[in-house]
């Protein structure tokens, strides 16, 4: 049927960080391009991993579309594959069939199927966002993001305020004109389909944090491996085995996303890293301190199984710490223009009930291990550098759990 040939990928609007495009395929599925080491680590996952890791959905072919007017979207063609590799979670009849039908009829007026993708396109992505249909089902009125130093331009004029994380649109740009000048429309591309880690989260708070104290894969340039040592070098991931690679935090106070990007994240020193992590958990009124105990709990789990992972080092690999970012009664006031969102001081507030908190691992295009069928090196014991990690960015969350 038509429901099953044809899906309209959106941009994932709460992707904080990142290069590659990631892209909603429904409402409980993201996909990005397919890398056949990141496919081969999540063919072979531990079993003990996979609390800490997306679900695989398995594969779908995708395509370009340009329409008369030059502009591109991104379509996917659900297959056999697909049903083969896993199973799609209500994808039938769910929200990425409502949303194509919505998009799809919506132009029915016009001369052709070509205007059907027109809202979604490049040029017209930014300004029609918000009135697209994914847009409204997406987006709550009374939501905005903060875009501190986020995407300025060639004369670094700050961008105007959205509602929405810029940065899931900067890389989806981005990432249409590179398939645009690189491939032509015929061309199928092949897509990783995983679980959408946020999807149950109606305000959610997502820290990126990039682990370890190596970035660069087994497979690096001499030029790209010089790169991501420098950066490395440079930033906390030499002297802490992490560094914030992205974050949006709901401001309860004035009903925004407060938004960080990659290269904020890559200038902060150890004592900058640690006032972030402690405004990643502010929200505008006071400290969340109900959330230390579960994500502490959450991320000690995670150490204790990978340090049983022999073999396996996760370069360049990211951990999300996600939480909803809306307690029982919110006050969401419209936000005054003057008002500032980074409050110096956030007063503590000491939660009697656990919020929901979750931790995920992503991203492992650069991850090997024995056995990998992309595997270049083998390597002995435990991944040491995202241990160390993980140890440091425990031990500063429970320094501000003791209010040190």
């Amino acid at each position: 049927s038509e429901s099953r040939t044809a899906v309209l990928l959106e941009p994932f609007v709460h992707q904080v960080g990142g290069h590659m495009s990631m892209m909603k395929y429904d409402e409980h599925t993201v996909c990005k391009p397919l890398v056949s080491q990141e496919l081969s680590f999540y063919e072979s996952l531990p079993l003990a991993m996979r609390q800490f890791t997306p679900q695989y959905k398995g594969i779908v072919s995708v395509h370009l579309k340009k329409d008369s007017l030059g502009n591109l979207t991104l379509i996917a063609s659900p297959s056999l594959q697909t049903e083969s590799c896993g199973r799609l979670d209500n994808a039938i009849g769910d929200s990425s069939v409502t949303i194509w039908h919505k998009c799809k009829w919506a132009a029915s007026t016009g001369t052709g199927s070509e205007h059907a993708f027109v809202k979604w396109s490049h040029t017209q992505l930014t300004k029609t966002f918000k009135d697209s249909c994914p847009g409204k089902m997406l987006l709550r009125t009374d939501l905005q993001y903060r875009t501190d130093s986020l995407l300025e331009d060639a004369n670094r004029n700050q961008p105007e305020r959205n509602s929405y994380n810029p940065w899931g649109l900067h890389c989806h740009r981005q990432h249409l004109n590179r398939m645009s000048s690189k491939h032509n429309e015929n061309k199928l591309h092949q897509f990783l389909l995983l679980e959408n880690v946020v999807s149950k989260y109606n305000y959610p708070c997502i820290l990126d944090l990039k682990m370890g104290t190596r970035q660069h894969g087994d497979d690096a340039s001499e030029e790209k491996k010089a790169r991501h040592i420098k950066k490395c070098e440079q930033s906390t991931s030499a002297s802490l085995g992490v560094r914030i690679c992205g974050m949006q935090v709901y401001q309860a106070d004035a009903g925004h996303f407060l938004c960080k990007d990659k290269y904020y994240g890559r200038k902060l020193s150890p004592e900058g890293f640690r006032q972030t992590l402690h405004q990643f958990l502010c929200n505008g009124n006071h400290l969340r301190t109900d959330l230390l105990e579960p994500i502490i709990l959450r991320l000690k789990a995670l150490l204790s199984v990978i340090r049983k992972q022999s073999s396996y080092r996760f370069y360049s690999s990211s951990l999300l710490i996600i939480y909803e970012g809306q307690e029982h009664k919110e006050n969401t006031a419209p936000l005054d223009n003057h008002l500032r969102f980074q409050k110096p001081n956030c007063t503590t507030s000491h939660g009697t009930t656990h919020s929901r908190v979750d931790v995920r691992m992503i991203d492992f295009a650069h991850t090997t291990f024995k056995g990998s069928k992309c595997n270049h090196t083998t390597y002995d014991g435990p991944d040491h550098g995202y241990i160390f990690g993980l140890e440091n960015l425990i031990k500063i969350l429970q320094n501000i759990s003791e209010g040190k």
